[in-house]
């Protein structure tokens, strides 16, 4: 799912198109949604490409949960890697990131 220049404003990553997403953040702020989990019960995983996120304020779904309830600092010029899963249909998305400043 290669979603490209996020262009700013609000993003939606839609789990159905695809679970491995990758996206440029080029403009203003950019607030994600995540649309599509699997149903309550059923494991639901994607896997986010970000570059140049640190570039542009991003801002992420109340719904995620990161680890000691604080988000990456995301890399301004360079690709992160960043995680999501739910159990419960997207009532909570536990994130992480599996790498940051790759490129």
């Amino acid at each position: 799912n290669a979603i490209g220049g996020t262009g700013g404003g609000t993003q939606d990553i839609d789990i159905a198109a695809g679970n491995v997403v990758s996206a440029t953040v080029d403009t203003s702020t950019n607030d994600f949604t995540f649309s599509n989990p699997s149903a309550t019960g059923r494991s639901c995983s994607f896997v986010l490409i970000l570059t140049n996120g640190g570039s542009q304020t991003v801002a992420w779904p109340a719904s995620v949960d990161w680890a000691g309830a604080t988000a990456p600092t995301l890399t301004s010029s360079g690709i992160d890697i960043i995680c999501f899963t739910t159990i419960d249909a997207g009532t909570i998305w536990y994130g992480f990131s599996a790498g940051l400043a790759m490129g």
